[in-house]
């Protein structure tokens, strides 16, 4: 069963809880605090793999959680930080946030991609103790690991997409000219599911053709197969239209391409703009006057054909040297950019207090607890942004509204900094 779609939930671990804890040791006086943090969150990690070439199994498991870091321990001991889960998808599925749309990876190869990044660990009560606050009896409890749910959306990875109506001859030819083997017989949708196959020249050089079935009158909208595929033409580099020339079904080949066209400018208009060669499949049992007024029929429209049959093998090669010609002057196979994730910013809206405490400024608003979880403190930029929230919010204007001075302690959620301008 080929399955290209699905919604999963996925959760990183929650960070561990940082530790509360004094150091004690023979003929040492007043040890000190010595709570180690605790460990950091396992994140959620997507891998492409070559091996698999559906979703299905994405159909039976819809909860994927990675583990917890582990909780500090005395002697300043750090949490062990949990593995990241890792899933393994197949190579050109596309990963968006189910609920704003937004790209989250496009795992196009082998490289690990994070989506769902662990919790850091919450400080042990070493990070809490001052002049003033020589035994802290508290931590800091882990950061949650981002949940969300995601779609999975395998988008192929090949160089040209081979379309047409049922029965033309698109799988007949896909395996003539590469080792791709598919059900083949003279009947309507016989391909239910894309087939890849690698065309080998003789250069040494290959190029990937996908064979995408189930495209007919209305697959834009749902019916047949093709809404469920045409997504896969969206990669590829250059489009193979085939068409039956020989009209043995009493169809007629110039109607038939203006109808797959069609389908494919309405289901997305760039494939509209997409380079495109035609095809004339089934040469061998054409007659000459319906040749002739397709040839005429293209010329009036600016396109060239070629004429094949892809049974006996006429004109097959020639295709091949053009469609990979065409290539050589086209740009790589579309790979979609991942949406940087919008951090909601925080307004004057917030409630926040500030007292001042044994010459600290203390702010206290919980809701920083959820913008902290973002903040890495050893890194300038993500401090920039916390520093952005203090400004949005207010709490800056306060502060220098109450006299601080540049070098004041100021203490957030327990955490101490000194104030810069």
């Amino acid at each position: 069963m080929f399955v290209d779609t699905a919604k999963i939930r996925i959760k990183a671990g929650d960070g561990g809880n940082g530790a509360v804890t004094f150091h004690r040791e023979k003929y040492v006086n007043a040890g000190g605090p010595d709570g180690g943090d605790g460990g950091k969150g396992g994140n959620v990690v997507f891998v492409g793999d070559t091996n698999i070439s559906s979703l299905i199994d994405f159909k039976y498991k819809k909860r994927y959680i990675a583990e917890n870091g582990k909780n500090g321990s005395g002697s300043n001991m750090t949490g062990k930080s949990a593995p990241d889960l890792v899933i393994k998808v197949p190579v050109g599925t596309l990963i968006r946030e189910a609920e704003t749309g937004r790209i989250l990876a496009d795992i196009s190869d082998k490289e690990p991609h994070i989506v769902a990044k662990g919790g850091k660990g919450g400080w042990g009560n070493q990070h809490f103790a001052s002049p003033t606050r020589q035994i802290p009896k508290f931590a800091k409890p882990g950061f949650p690991g981002e949940e969300f749910e995601v779609t999975l959306e395998l988008k192929l990875l090949a160089d040209v997409g081979l379309v047409g109506f049922p029965n033309v001859g698109k799988s007949t030819l896909i395996s003539v000219v590469s080792a791709a083997k598919p059900e083949i017989a003279n009947y309507p949708f016989t391909t239910l599911t894309p087939v890849l196959g690698v065309v080998k020249m003789d250069a040494g050089s290959s190029f990937v053709m996908a064979d995408i079935p189930g495209l007919i009158e209305g697959a834009s909208e749902g019916i047949g197969l093709g809404h469920d595929f045409l997504r896969h033409v969206e990669r590829c580099r250059l489009i193979l239209h085939v068409v039956d020339i020989s009209a043995m079904d009493d169809r007629d080949p110039i109607d038939d391409y203006k109808q797959i066209n069609y389908e494919l400018e309405k289901f997305n208009p760039e494939l509209a703009k997409r380079p495109q060669i035609v095809a004339l499949n089934k040469a061998d049992a054409a007659i000459e006057e319906m040749i002739d007024e397709f040839n005429e029929f293209a010329e009036e429209n600016g396109f060239k054909t070629y004429l094949i049959s892809a049974a006996t093998g006429e004109g097959v090669q020639e295709l091949i040297n053009v469609v990979a010609a065409e290539l050589a002057k086209l740009p790589p196979i579309t790979r979609y950019e991942a949406e940087e994730p919008v951090r909601e910013e925080i307004t004057s809206k917030q409630e926040f207090k500030i007292h001042i405490e044994d010459g600290i400024y203390v702010v206290e608003a919980p809701w920083l607890m959820h913008a902290l979880g973002f903040v890495d403190l050893d890194d300038y930029e993500s401090l920039q942004y916390f520093q952005r929230v203090l400004r949005l919010s207010g709490i800056i204007d306060k502060l220098e509204e109450m006299g601080i001075n540049e070098g004041d302690t100021v203490s957030i959620l327990d955490i101490e900094f000194d104030y810069m301008r």
